[in-house]
């Protein structure tokens, strides 16, 4: 049993008040006497003066119901058992310049390394219905995308609108660890972790990967590193001096050892992510590593009962009527 709009309670605080004041008042007289016998008849025949009391109390009652039934009460029909991870986790994505190469493929057809992530993350996101979720992304330095949630729509839709170049380039891995621990080290899930995907080495920002590492060990936070690109070349859009693009092959670089080295210090794992195909593998990996599930009971049905407070408030109003119609017609 609950009450969906328990705030509406409070009004059955105002029924004493008005049942004081119309005591104090009393009722208006209904009728106008032109003659003292009349008035001595009506009174033999009219009810004690509690008839008065009565009515006044059917009708706060039938207010009392209408109240009631204003709250919204509600029975429970049954009980399901969910799973819920209690698992805190914020993506860092790397928007760096880098980030352009056409090396991953989507729906046949070559792709940007940040758009094949955005795809597959979107995927993981998904599957991660109970966890809450953040999003940092980092180039020359981090920023913020979304916090902590549990509203995936609002994670999504702040993954979608990532694109190179909404910060100074550069590839800030340390600062971004960083700033993906600092959003983790006052929850207390149960679990939390860091998801961090990069295609290059750390050439800016003020923090050492392996600095970061360290704190966000001393934390209790995991941190898994994906390596993400093909290794020696890989095909880079590029604008010539006419504005006209082309794409021209790039020597690419990721250090592959730092990120090792952060995973293993914070409890978690390296993986390497050279197509599309086994970038999703390693979310679904992380998906399956990354389950600590709990079941709790929860009441997923209910029925709304203010049906039953409205015709008991009109049944009360019905009597008070009838009541009020009988003494009426008892008058010559």
């Amino acid at each position: 049993m609950r009450f969906g709009d328990p705030q509406a309670l409070w009004l059955l605080a105002l029924l004493p008040l008005l049942a004081w004041l119309r005591g104090r008042s009393g009722p208006a007289p209904a009728v106008t006497f032109p003659s003292v016998e009349i008035a001595r008849r009506v009174a033999r025949e009219i009810a004690p003066s509690h008839r008065g009391s009565l009515a006044t109390a059917l009708r706060l009652g039938a207010l009392g119901l209408l109240v009631v039934a204003l709250a919204r009460p509600q029975q429970g029909l049954g009980t399901a058992d969910v799973e819920a991870s209690g698992i805190d986790i914020v993506l860092a994505i790397d928007v760096s310049g880098s980030m352009a190469a056409l090396d991953f493929q989507a729906d046949g057809k070559s792709t940007s390394r940040l758009d094949a992530v955005k795809k597959v993350v979107e995927e993981f996101v998904a599957d991660r219905p109970n966890d809450r979720l953040g999003l940092v992304a980092f180039a020359g330095r981090p920023y913020l995308v979304s916090p902590l949630t549990l509203d995936h729509d609002w994670l999504t839709s702040g993954l979608e609108r990532l694109r190179i170049g909404l910060v100074e380039d550069g590839t800030a891995i340390g600062s971004g660890i960083a700033s993906s621990v600092n959003r983790l080290r006052d929850r207390n899930a149960r679990s939390r972790v860091v998801i961090l995907l990069t295609d290059g080495v750390n050439n800016a920002g003020k923090v050492s990967p392996l600095t970061a590492a360290d704190a966000a060990r001393a934390l209790g936070v995991r941190v898994y590193t994906i390596a993400a690109g093909t290794r020696g070349e890989a095909p880079m859009p590029v604008t010539d001096r006419f504005g006209r693009q082309r794409v021209v092959m790039t020597t690419v670089d990721v250090d592959e050892e730092t990120l090792r080295k952060v995973a293993e210090t914070t409890g978690a794992q390296f993986f390497r992510a050279t197509d599309t195909d086994s970038l999703r593998r390693i979310y679904e990996e992380i998906d399956r590593l990354e389950k600590t599930e709990e079941t709790m009971k929860h009441f997923e049905e209910y029925r709304d009962l203010f049906p039953w407070a409205i015709l008991g408030a009109l049944a009360l109003l019905g009597l008070e009527t009838w009541r009020t119609g009988g003494a009426r017609r008892s008058l010559p």
